[in-house]
């Protein structure tokens, strides 16, 4: 087993009601801290599962559980080349050159802000970019791309989500060899 890093951020529950974290923890939520920052619930997990899927979906259904609405699964999909260079364990220097096209082609194109100065790539395509350059590990590439299809069905209200994410990372996963 190993141990799955991340956070839920969710809302609709009152953070002031006696049992707020109490639900969590009766929900299944013993392996997450859980705290109430900038109008969000935010459920920092150290899950243990045997997959990438059954630490996303279990903690999913068990937030879910407690009588929160699931808005999103944090690491964050949107990246910045700072950010790029922590989860790759790369430098920032390498990371600009990857994005300028100075070392390696065709590294993916940023997606959100593209004409500031401060652009954002998604996360998921940077993963594979960089396992297809042998940068990171499959795992790596995998891992990036489950909290991607995870927060897809999130965002359409597929709370149920253990089927799409199976079905989707192994697809993904004989695309990556």
């Amino acid at each position: 087993m190993k141990t799955y890093e991340f956070s839920i951020i969710a809302s609709g529950l009152d953070p002031q009601a006696d049992d707020f974290e109490t639900r969590f923890y009766d929900a299944g939520c013993d392996d997450a801290t859980v705290s109430f920052q900038k109008g969000h619930i935010i459920i920092d997990f150290a899950r243990s599962a045997d997959s990438v899927i059954e630490a996303i979906s279990s903690a999913v259904e068990n937030v879910i559980s407690a009588g929160a609405t699931v808005n999103r699964i944090e690491p964050d999909p949107l990246v910045s080349l700072s950010e790029i260079a922590s989860r790759s364990e790369m430098s920032r220097a390498a990371m600009t050159l990857y994005a300028k096209g100075e070392r390696g082609k065709n590294f993916p194109a940023p997606i959100a802000r593209v004409t500031s100065e401060s652009p954002l790539w998604n996360w998921a395509m940077v993963a594979r970019w960089l396992f297809v350059h042998k940068k990171v590990s499959r795992e790596v590439a995998i891992e990036a791309e489950a909290f991607s299809v995870a927060n897809e069905a999130i965002e359409a209200r597929e709370y149920k989500i253990r089927e799409r994410l199976g079905a989707r990372i192994e697809e993904y996963e004989h695309a990556l060899c």
